[in-house]
């Protein structure tokens, strides 16, 4: 494995997949442009200006408990991942967290970027599934798409999550951080479904 990488795999006729820590200052212009689409409004980054973006992720580099991840496919940015630990998120006011638990975000490159063709959305999922259920050794993930978002819960649903009730995850208003209320479709996929091989 590179040293680039915390996580790498090679998907046959596919390429190489590799998962990097977020660059708050270096990855800037591309996860601004990414955020300021039309089709990331879900994403809550819309108007925001480039510096700004990176302000957002040089604050979440800090924390202990939420992390942001570049995923790149034969060194081309594919997707923006964050990880974080449900206990110390506001959807553990909407579920029960259970040890071994981790939430994902997740932004995938628009259309047009390198290895985005028929079917690569769910090759991709299943290289991120194994970094965060079998690389970082959980046993549950968890997701949180905004209800109106059906592409997303349609992916997740496909890729073999599990639909959890719709809830109203609460608004955050700190110094730092500020998150609107925001209506959810829960869903989970435990690492026994996405890996009945692994022990």
């Amino acid at each position: 494995m590179s040293d680039r990488y915390a996580y790498e795999q090679t998907v046959d006729g596919f390429g190489t997949v590799g998962i990097r820590p977020l660059d708050a200052e270096g990855d800037a212009d591309v996860v601004h442009r990414w955020t300021s689409e039309e089709r990331a409004a879900f994403w809550g980054m819309n108007g925001l200006t480039r510096d700004q973006v990176a302000e957002i992720y040089a604050h979440m580099a800090g924390l202990d408990t939420h992390h942001a991840h570049l995923v790149e496919l034969d060194g081309e940015p594919v997707a923006l991942l964050q990880t974080y630990d449900p206990a110390a998120d506001r959807v553990s006011e909407c579920y029960q967290v259970e040890p071994g638990d981790i939430g994902i975000h997740l932004l995938l490159a628009p259309a047009g970027a390198r290895g985005a063709r028929s079917g690569w959305s769910a090759l991709l999922m299943g290289v991120l599934a194994a970094y965060v259920l079998l690389g970082l050794d959980r046993r549950r993930v968890v997701v949180d798409p905004d209800v109106r978002n059906e592409k997303a819960i349609t992916r997740f649903l496909r890729q073999g999550f599990e639909a959890g009730p719709v809830v109203t995850l609460p608004e955050i208003d700190l110094p730092d951080v500020f998150l609107p209320e925001k209506k959810a479709r829960l869903a989970f996929l435990r690492r026994e479904v996405a890996f009945p091989d692994a022990r």
